[in-house]
């Protein structure tokens, strides 16, 4: 067994690896960029070795630097982890030639299953059922518009070095062809170095579902159940579970044995991952191989209690399986989200900065070195006062949970949810947290276009109905009420000027536009030392038990019997005196007054926001790359303004209705922050 090894990836998934050697006793090397000197992978491994600056092309994908890193630390064996050099064949084979132990394929395998192109044509001589497309390198826009024709629309439109959503497209039309063409050449080029285009039929309704392998030097070769990735937000999963809720035990069985005959055939070892689009009848279509360690691993590694880092370890020193197929095991439901740092509610933009606060949910389930059990388990590779910086990908979690059964497992991610918390930047948990409640997920129907068809004109906060607001509301009283209570024991008050509690509020949900609501409440059989509250609003009543203290965040307890966590903050970025509660996806701003005070702020005039419109803001923390219009340029409504980058995607600014341009507020080049003023208009 090795006795080092060198991490060559950075985030969660460099801590996933470094936590799986240190409990298979293997010291671990750690690499990094100058935006990551920080970073917490960097913290946790034995040693770190800088790799370079910020820009993963002059870091994390420079072969060179990280071949020297493990000669210079005398690491014997190298993880890729995923993304980055994980699936370049040319750096598995360089690890080899050095006496380096690549923990991952050999670049054989890399070479035939990689390679988006070669594995269609590796498939269809092994007589697997694949999707009718074109899959030479397409050499023009213009050809790949012929060829979308020939095929028939839609089609997808995919780098052959593609993955996690980057350099794929999918065309309705010419127009969506020719330009899908050129934008994923562009990101395949940035991304990965190889901008070689295929084009194949998109099946529409279809389901994403993929085969977890895993092979060693010997021949042996399993399967290891399926996961369900159908529900993805622009070809990017969002959700993860394991199994599938469609899929039936003979389709299982198909689907695996036809991934395992594939991996033999080009005798593969270590993790990999067969993909599959899946029809309405259960017919399946091969995609491509992953040659890698998926992101949603976890999930398999939930159901089976195997640990695949390990797994991946000992076949990379040369040892044998130590079960077999009828050995695998499918033991409850697992579900995995993935916490990204994006704005849902400014179209998913990425979101940058430092981490006021993170904190997870308590960790209960699966570790290798304990018994496994349901539970909860999170996956980071950040920490709270940490920088997430512009230049990698935006996932900074994953939150896995497993239970005895699906509507278990969904439970339990909505409780671990409501106990996420992440100040300082956004974070797309309220969007899990409605996709989860929505109806379609819960019964299990829906398919890949899922977001794009219940959230395609984006996501709003009155996308996620609160199951009982008024639950919010009574909550928001029984913090104030406890408040109001402990505020009673301050020393030197004077005399007939002391803090009263009293029993009646009224709770003012506050809005956005003015239109405040306002709500009379009534706390009673209030108990400090225990924690309990009754509160009525209207004609409803909350019994409430809390143990929290009233500086805590995440807010425990039960309403009513039932256990419920929610979040609590005093004060919000416009109003001091608001007490801001979350719960189940659904933030309430309030404030808790008396009855006369709340008459008193109905008096309040509003104060509108500034008026903007004549501005093209930044939407985003990110880098300028071009600025398309100049001073005095007329512009026309849906025109190309500016293009911002940020975490490895190009973000296009449009013109929203025609004018002239009056000033360049911007330059090319420059780091910009959240509705910073680029372009204005005349007026």
């Amino acid at each position: 067994m090795f006795k080092k090894i060198l991490i060559a990836n950075r985030g969660e998934i460099a801590c996933r690896v470094i936590a799986t050697a240190r409990k298979m006793g293997i010291a671990t090397v750690a690499v990094y960029s100058e935006a990551d000197k920080e970073a917490r992978h960097v913290r946790l491994a034995d040693e770190a070795v800088l790799l370079g600056p910020a820009p993963s092309r002059e870091s994390y994908l420079v072969a060179d630097k990280i071949i020297a890193a493990a000669k210079q630390t005398g690491a014997q064996a190298i993880h890729p982890g995923y993304g980055f050099l994980s699936e370049n064949e040319a750096f598995a084979q360089r690890c080899e030639d050095e006496g380096i132990a690549f923990i991952g394929p050999k670049a054989h395998s890399i070479a035939a299953m990689g390679d988006k192109i070669a594995s269609k044509k590796l498939a269809n001589e092994a007589k697997v059922n694949t999707i009718p497309g074109y899959n030479d390198p397409i050499p023009s826009a213009e050809r790949a518009v012929e060829i979308a024709k020939d095929i028939g629309y839609p089609v997808m439109i995919k780098a052959s070095a593609g993955g996690g959503g980057k350099g794929l497209r999918v065309a309705f039309n010419d127009k969506e062809a020719l330009e899908g063409f050129t934008a994923c050449q562009n990101e395949a080029r940035n991304s990965f170095g190889d901008d070689r285009i295929f084009i194949e039929k998109f099946v529409e309704q279809p389901r994403h579902i993929e085969i977890q392998i895993l092979g060693d030097s010997h021949g042996n070769v399993v399967y290891l159940n399926e996961r369900e990735c159908s529900i993805q937000r622009r070809h990017q999963k969002v959700i993860e579970e394991a199994p599938s809720p469609f899929i039936s035990d003979a389709t299982r069985k198909a689907m695996g044995e036809q991934a395992v005959a594939l991996a033999k055939a080009v005798k593969y070892q270590s993790a990999g991952t067969v993909e599959f689009v899946v029809g309405k009848d259960q017919d399946f279509y091969f995609l491509e191989m992953n040659t890698r360690l998926q992101v949603e691993h976890p999930v398999t590694e939930c159901i089976t209690g195997l640990d695949l880092v390990e797994q991946m370890i000992r076949v990379a020193a040369g040892e044998k399986l130590a079960f077999s197929q009828a050995d695998v095991k499918r033991d409850g439901w697992a579900i995995e989200c993935r916490i990204n740092a994006e704005d849902p509610f400014r179209n998913f933009l990425p979101s940058t900065g430092r981490l006021v606060r993170f904190t997870t949910p308590q960790e209960s389930m699966w570790q290798a070195d304990t018994a496994h059990k349901y539970g909860v388990r999170v996956d980071t590779g950040v920490f709270e006062g940490g920088e997430i910086p512009m230049y990698y990908d935006s996932m900074i979690a994953k939150l896995i949970v497993h239970g005895k059964d699906r509507n278990d497992a969904i439970a339990r991610m909505r409780e671990a949810l409501n106990g996420f918390v992440i100040r300082g930047i956004s974070s797309n948990i309220p969007f899990q947290a409605a996709l989860l409640a929505h109806p379609d997920f819960v019964s299990g129907n829906f398919n890949t276009g899922f977001i794009a068809q219940h959230y395609g004109g984006g996501f709003r906060a009155e996308d996620v109905p609160h199951d009982d607001a008024d639950f919010l509301v009574a909550l928001a009283a029984f913090v104030r009420r406890k408040s109001r209570e402990r505020a009673t024991g301050i020393s030197g008050q004077l005399p007939g000027y002391g803090v009263k509690v009293g029993s009646d509020y009224t709770v003012i949900c506050l809005a956005s536009d003015g239109q405040h609501r306002y709500t009379p409440v009534r706390v009673e059989e209030f108990t400090g030392e225990a924690g309990y509250a009754s509160v009525l609003v209207g004609d409803k009543r909350f019994k409430i038990s809390s143990p929290s203290r009233l500086n805590d965040i995440v807010i425990t307890g039960e309403c009513n019997g039932q256990p419920f966590t929610a979040q609590m903050e005093r004060g919000s970025a416009k109003n001091p005196l608001a007490l801001v509660v979350q719960h189940n996806g659904t933030k309430l701003e309030t404030m808790v007054v008396s009855p006369r005070m709340a008459e008193l702020h109905k008096l309040m005039p509003f104060k509108a926001p500034p008026d903007m419109s004549q501005f093209v803001l930044s939407p985003m923390p990110g880098l300028l790359v071009d600025v398309a219009v100049q001073p005095g340029q007329k512009v026309q409504a849906g025109e190309r303004v500016a293009v911002i980058e940020a975490m490895k995607m190009e973000n296009v600014l449009f013109a929203t209705a025609d004018g002239v341009v009056a000033k360049v507020l911007a330059s090319k080049g420059e780091s910009l922050v959240v509705d910073q003023p680029i372009v204005e208009f005349e007026k």
